[in-house]
């Protein structure tokens, strides 16, 4: 199995590029600067070069409050870059792994999100999301399309780094309790991707570290963890306005994940042990 793996540069991108190494799989891999997706002509030249036989869709805007203003670019990546990269994986008989966001939901159920409800985005990023959904399920033969939450690695800026950062700072440290969801390891993402992969699956999965929390007993774990002895104070969402709002709840059910995979993920306290343990930030 060859991979092609786009957004390489990123966190998600960076650690499937390791467990492949791992694996012994060969790989591709290509940073935005390599290959710009949301050039058709460019992708189809690319992908026919290369041809993979799955191309591993790591390349996102992710920029959820500059989506706001910038959304005809977070369209352009996260929607037209999805359908040129299916158009492409179609023309070499490749399957398509893509990556989409608890986002996609509004946040306003009263139970976990499975993967037959009907996404109902409430920022412009959720619905760059949305559509790139669309694109992958309606264009491509062969299609693995991921919902994730939360997501977290030492690559790149993320909330626990927001936080180790804030730490060392601030004496005081005030976090929302009103967004819920579970968090996610890249590397338990990575590790995921692959074993699907592997198993032959197709379609819809939810793909998360099990449990769930709020930003603010994330937060508060993360910090005891360091131990950290400044104080840590619950928020509102209300009180940290941003151009773009979260959803209130957004977890995602796994339904039909660990049936594939044989097991459950781990849970998110371990994942953000080993985390913290790679960042060297553990008391």
């Amino acid at each position: 199995m060859k991979i092609l793996i786009t957004g390489a540069r990123g966190q998600l991108g960076m650690d499937i590029q390791e467990l492949c190494r791992e694996k012994s799989i060969e790989y591709i891999a290509a940073g935005s600067k390599d290959l710009d997706i949301t050039r058709l002509p460019s992708v189809r030249s690319y992908v026919g070069r290369t041809r993979p036989d799955v191309i591993i869709n790591c390349a996102a805007y992710n920029a959820v409050d500059r989506a706001e203003s910038e959304w005809k670019k977070a369209f352009m990546v996260n929607g037209s870059g999805v359908r040129n990269l299916s158009i492409a994986a179609n023309e070499v008989h490749a399957g398509i792994v893509h990556y989409s966001t608890d986002y996609v939901f509004d946040g306003k159920s009263d139970r976990p999100y499975t993967i037959g409800d009907t996404p109902s985005p409430i920022s412009m990023y959720g619905k760059s999301k949305a559509l790139g959904e669309t694109m992958v399920r309606d264009i491509a033969y062969r299609f693995l399309l991921i919902r994730t939450s939360w997501v977290f690695g030492t690559g790149n800026d993320n909330f626990p780094k927001k936080i180790i950062s804030l730490s060392r700072e601030k004496s005081e440290i005030k976090v929302v309790t009103d967004q819920v969801s579970s968090p996610t390891y890249t590397k338990d993402l990575a590790g995921a991707t692959l074993e699907l992969l592997e198993t032959g699956g197709s379609g819809i999965y939810h793909v998360t570290n099990t449990g769930q929390c709020s930003r603010y007993e994330w937060a508060k774990f993360i910090l005891q963890e360091m131990g950290w002895t400044g104080s840590i104070h619950e928020a509102t969402s209300v009180e940290f306005p941003t151009p773009a709002i979260r959803p209130g709840f957004s977890v995602l059910d796994d339904f039909g994940t660990p049936e594939l995979l044989g097991h459950a993920m781990p849970d998110w306290k371990d994942a953000t042990r080993r985390f913290l343990k790679e960042m060297e930030v553990l008391a």
